[in-house]
């Protein structure tokens, strides 16, 4: 066929990373996405977003026409392998739609030929992979399906494509070593599993990092409300002590996956999943901590509060599932006014880093972007549950 693998949905956050790394390690790949304008900005030699040595990758793989671009579904019927990234979102009620899934299915599949691979590798409902494969034995086409998942952190997807192990799984051994070849340029080690194994992994992963996060703000919030520092605490408690090294550090756990796939899990296993709920509760309780603590202080009826950065972790700009933005609603209530900037997130309504700081009594850093480690705060309340600035995250009454 003219290409070795289409990325359908290419042009979004895990599907770019993936067709230019492909393209740049030789591979003829073709993106299929309905984004005409992202399309033109790639075409460009440009990422739509951030990714550190992104557009350096990007433009070699232009520059060796091993990359292109297209907006029509029928030239996906070009290329041997179909990688797809769209994953399972979830309802109104926190379930999956796997109905989207099928919908998909049905749109491509009149151009779908026979000995084509699908390869899904974003997130799915475990069992996904298995309803794709029946899907399309039940529209007699002749295609193998495996699984495949994205494992990168935004912003590092040009250094971990590298060298993280990529887990591949399938229904036959030709398939598998398909995705063996598939992935070989890339150089890094390759871990077999069968697919509901790689589906239930992924989402292991995820949910063991959110719930991560939610055991260290459950210690922070009960340490503030003991009115004690919770960082000097955990500076006792992990220095030269390994059995505790890897506790992660509190701060606003969001993103557009953590969340999501814990719901995922959730819903798998009948929605017997305590732990998951509870690290649910803790981390999206954490903006309704912090403001139950300064309304303990003050009366945020006379403030103006500032928000340091709406993405939904430092560095990037990606602002999907930010809890930046549910602290704002939940002030929007309690304070005089709220006052939004983001180095990175650009909306009609935030201000300019230096309005934010001139007229806000209250500073909330949410977002820990590189270029706030300087800032002159001229001795304003600042909440700092990152411990960004070395000086304690304690909300102090």
């Amino acid at each position: 066929m003219e290409y070795d693998v289409c990325v359908i949905g290419g042009l979004g956050r895990a599907g770019l990373p993936l067709s230019v790394v492909f393209a740049e390690r030789g591979h003829r790949v073709l993106i299929y996405d309905k984004n005409e304008k992202a399309a033109e900005v790639v075409r460009a030699g440009q990422m739509p977003f951030m990714e550190d040595d992104g557009e350096e990758y990007l433009k070699r793989a232009l520059q060796a026409d091993r990359l292109h671009v297209t907006s029509n579904v029928a030239d996906i019927a070009r290329a041997e392998i179909l990688t797809v990234v769209i994953g399972t979102p979830v309802d109104d009620h926190l379930n999956p739609k796997l109905e989207l899934i099928m919908a998909f299915l049905e749109e491509i599949t009149p151009h779908v030929r026979d000995g084509q691979i699908i390869l899904m590798r974003s997130t799915v409902f475990p069992g996904t992979t298995q309803l794709v494969k029946e899907f399309f034995e039940r529209q007699g086409r002749k295609v193998k399906v495996t699984f495949c998942p994205e494992r990168i952190a935004e912003g590092k997807a040009f250094h971990e494509l590298f060298s993280l192990p990529q887990i591949i799984s399938g229904f036959d051994e030709d398939s598998i070593d398909r995705m063996r070849v598939l992935f070989a340029p890339l150089g890094c080690e390759v871990v077999r599993l069968d697919p509901m194994e790689a589906e239930l992994g992924k989402l292991f992963t995820n949910v063991w990092r959110y719930c991560q996060f939610a055991i260290s703000n459950q210690f922070y919030m009960i340490a503030n409300a003991y009115n004690l520092d919770f960082y000097k605490i955990y500076e006792g408690i992990t220095h030269n002590y390994p059995r505790i090294s890897g506790m992660a550090r509190p701060g606003f756990a969001a993103g557009p996956c953590l969340f999501k796939d814990t719901l995922q899990l959730a819903a798998f296993n009948n929605n017997v999943f305590g732990l998951g709920y509870a690290a649910m509760t803790t981390n999206e309780g954490l903006p309704n901590h912090v403001v139950d603590r300064l309304k303990l202080r003050m009366n945020l009826k006379e403030k103006n509060i500032g928000i340091l950065g709406m993405a939904f972790k430092g560095n990037s700009d990606d602002r999907r599932g930010s809890l930046s933005y549910k602290l704002r609603r939940i002030l929007k209530w309690e304070a005089r006014e709220v006052l939004c900037t983001d180095v990175y997130v650009h909306e009609d309504d935030f201000l300019p880093l230096e309005e934010v700081l001139r007229r806000s009594e209250v500073l909330i850093l949410a977002t820990p972007h590189k270029e706030y480690r300087d800032l002159q705060l001229d001795g304003k309340l600042l909440v700092d549950v990152w411990n960004f600035y070395g000086k304690g995250g304690l909300i102090g009454v």
